[in-house]
């Protein structure tokens, strides 16, 4: 959630830290500091509100040169979101400068336990009590910085990312991980840790992964990473495979506008390697090829967008594998102590492999003996690192807030795990393998041509801008895309909506429903699912006789449902299963429309953030 980069060498720290912080909007925040390192003293410099807000203070402000700082974006957790809450928090003596990214869970404790010491603390926050705990450590032993922080670190219960300077110590960050992501950059005189490689990306494509419960010390010439026990460790080196441009709008108004029309590469991208004449290989899960054949159940994990790509998911693999398959909120799992049947194969998606909720809900899974695989587009990510396999869906960065381009990818890599399994059990044969990757492969195009006809969603949205509250309605697959659909506008327009399977309507929500209240209805084919379709039918003539709205997403030769619809919105015929690809996109547009006629902020909506790394 928060955004943390680091930077020690030869360039204007200032610079590099507020690059790299402007790369990490798209988390989510809502306040940003930096500290420097300047002439044996610490300065800091923090603002609530937007990086802008930081930057003019900035302007304002002589602000010495300095080669080493470090620099934060908060999302408030303990305390509300302003300038004295800020990050970076300081020691009392102002030698220590430290920034935050998680939950400290004891800090209760530790306030307390600083406040009878004498300590007066400045914020509300969870993250300051550790500069004051680093101070003391310093002040009462010949330690050093790096040697506090992992006793320091020993002292703490929670998720956290922590990177620390001392005006002692003008050329070193320390960086400890627990649960919470923090990787190191690796430049030429010059280092960086951040919370994310979109930090340094400009700088460098050469990177190491930090492991859990681990120190890290930089200096501009040198990376040195040990354990919380002080035993030196070998961090895994890796290379960034994509680049700055990437992240950069390219020509579009929006990050999501650019991430919407992304989807087709980012389909075609998730299915390279992955097809070979006409068969799928997944090599990631070569050495779980036992696990898969014998799996009797299938538990999939997720959170927000990603258990909606779950759901859908759940109708395909049921069809296909004939393996009963649950889906569950990560956030809820470990609490109901679940009981993990034997041969279970858990499936956890996240698109930062960060998440925090499916991270925890993950290690509960492996803890009962099940097999783990990620769905996941961050390289070498915590989640990632913990699964006994990973599919890798390969969508590029996605910046804006609320995900477009994962969605779609997390199905379709679901997609090839499902019928993997299915081959494996030999429910699938080769020609109807063959006639699925023919399917598969048509994707991209079927997507670029639903983004070729959105205009007509973009001009119904700015009709519909002043409607308060819509209603999602959906069968089968379709229920999954109706869920999505009403996140989308709740996370950008900031509206009352909410997804429905049609048939559970006349069992309390039709109460909802009055004249002009708007219903978008997930429409299945009539010919592919003929029964499906009479019944959503007879759900939109209950809600027309109480004075609904109806906008119906449709495929393209369902003429019945014009009788029925006040608005039709067209989409291209594929497999059913198949459909939530094409059917979800103009409700992407539309939400992205609507939010931008209400004049809210698309890429980065209030109180959300994009990386959910606290419980």
């Amino acid at each position: 959630m928060c955004g943390i980069v680091g930077y020690t060498g030869k360039q204007s720290a200032q610079d590099v830290l507020l690059a790299g912080l402007k790369h990490m909007e798209y988390r989510g925040y809502d306040s940003a500091g930096i500290a420097l390192v300047a002439n044996d003293e610490l300065v800091t410099y923090k603002k609530a509100g937007k990086l802008n807000n930081l930057q003019q203070v900035l302007a304002n402000e002589n602000v010495p040169l300095s080669n080493c700082g470090i620099g934060h974006t908060r999302w408030a957790t303990h305390g509300a979101p302003n300038d004295l809450n800020a990050h970076p928090h300081l020691d009392e003596a102002n030698k220590i400068a430290i920034i935050h990214n998680g939950i400290i869970e004891n800090f209760a404790q530790l306030r307390t336990e600083l406040t009878a010491n004498g300590v007066k603390l400045q914020s509300e926050t969870d993250t300051e009590v550790v500069a004051h705990l680093l101070a003391a450590e310093l002040k009462n032993s010949e330690l050093d910085l790096v040697a506090a922080m992992r006793l320091v670190c020993r002292r703490l219960s929670g998720a956290f990312t922590l990177v620390a300077i001392s005006a002692a110590n003008p050329n070193l960050i320390v960086g400890a991980r627990r649960n919470s992501p923090l990787v190191v950059g690796l430049g030429d005189g010059e280092n960086f840790l951040a919370s994310d490689v979109s930090a340094f990306i400009a700088y460098t494509k050469n990177a190491l992964e930090l492991g859990q419960d681990q120190v890290v010390e930089i200096t501009r010439d040198s990376v040195k990473v040990t354990d919380f026990s002080g035993n030196e460790v070998a961090p895994k080196p890796f290379t960034v495979t994509w680049d700055a441009a990437a992240a950069e709008k390219g020509g579009f108004e929006l990050f999501m506008l650019k991430e919407i029309a992304d989807q087709p590469k980012a389909i075609s991208d998730t299915l390279l390697g992955r097809i070979n004449d006409s068969q799928i290989q997944l090599t990631e899960l070569a050495e779980l090829k036992s696990a898969l054949i014998s799996a009797e159940h299938i538990l999939i994990l997720a959170c927000g967008t990603a258990l909606h790509a779950g759901l859908i998911a759940k109708y395909a693999f049921e069809t296909w594998t004939q393996i009963p398959t649950s889906v569950e909120f990560a956030s809820e799992f470990r609490y109901r102590d679940p009981v993990i049947a034997a041969n279970t194969l858990c499936i956890v998606i996240s698109q930062s492999g960060e998440t925090m909720d499916t991270l925890m809900a993950l290690r509960h899974a492996k803890a009962g003996g099940a097999k783990v695989v990620a769905v996941c587009n961050t390289q070498v990510a915590t989640i990632a690192r913990e699964s006994d396999a990973v599919l890798y869906t390969h969508a590029g960065p996605e910046i804006a807030v609320a995900s477009t381009k994962a969605f779609l990818t997390q199905i379709v890599a679901l997609y090839l795990i499902g019928w993997q399994i299915a081959t494996l059990k030999g429910h699938k044969s080769g020609s109807e393998t063959a006639q699925f990757v023919t399917e598969l492969s048509a994707l991209p195009a079927a997507v670029d041509l639903v983004l070729d006809t959105v205009e007509d969603v973009r001009n119904l949205a700015r009709e519909l801008a002043e409607k308060q509250s819509v209603l999602f309605i959906g069968r089968g697959v379709g229920y999954g895309v109706a869920l999505e659909g009403a996140l989308k506008l709740k996370e950008l327009a900031y509206m009352h909506a909410e997804g429905f399977p049609a048939g559970e309507l006349k069992h309390g929500p039709i109460a909802l429903v009055e004249d002009q209240l708007l219903i978008i209805v997930i429409v299945p084919s009539p010919t592919q699912q003929q029964i499906l379709h009479e019944k959503i039918i007879s759900n939109i003539q209950e809600v027309r006789a109480r004075g609904g709205l109806i906008l119906a997403i449709a495929v393209e030769d369902d003429h019945i449902i014009d009788e029925f619809a006040n608005f039709v919105v067209r989409v291209p015929h594929l497999n059913a299963l198949l459909q939530p690809i094409a059917s979800v996109i103009p409700l992407q547009v539309f939400a992205c429309e609507m939010a931008t006629a209400r004049g809210h902020d698309v890429d980065q909506p209030r109180n959300l953030a994009k990386s959910v790394t606290v419980e």
